[in-house]
């Protein structure tokens, strides 16, 4: 996240609005929700935990155990039941 001067991108009027509150101290203004994207999405990393997830799935439809899925995929028991009984 990097940081941008009040200064260089907001009305004075809305930065003396502002000061009446806060002075001095750093604001984080997120993005409205509309904006936001899923954890994941801009890295890819969203979409390798889906595929494996579907892979897992496919894998236990077809007859693996738990046990094995959570040893070939280096995750627990739990995690693999959490998975399989998603929808």
């Amino acid at each position: 996240m990097a940081y941008v001067k009040a200064a260089a991108v907001l009305p004075e009027k809305l930065i003396s609005e502002i000061q009446k509150y806060v002075q001095g101290e750093t604001i984080y203004i997120p993005k409205p929700e509309s904006a936001r994207q899923k954890w994941g999405v801009c890295s890819g990393a969203r979409k390798l935990i889906d595929d494996r997830n579907a892979s897992i799935k496919k894998a236990y439809k077809n007859g693996a155990t738990m046990d094995r899925l959570a040893e070939e995929y280096y995750l627990s028991v739990e995690t693999v039941k959490k998975i399989v009984y998603t929808k």
